[in-house]
């Protein structure tokens, strides 16, 4: 599974770093940094909780 990311909708308010901070952070200048691609075993329903908050649904998780 991994974890996909719509730069163009990401609008940079952090709402997936505050659930995965060790996936995601949100750059001083707004851009969103993803620290991994692939979701780890084990940790699919916390980075599904992450996609979920994203208030542009920017974020999404693809098999």
């Amino acid at each position: 599974m991994k974890i996909v990311v719509d730069y163009d909708r990401c609008s940079g308010l952090g709402m997936c770093e505050s659930v995965a901070p060790d996936v995601f952070e949100v750059e001083d200048d707004g851009s969103l940094t993803l620290h991994l691609t692939e979701v780890p075993d084990g940790r699919e329903d916390e980075l599904r909780q992450a996609c979920e908050a994203c208030p542009t649904e920017a974020l999404s998780l693809q098999d």
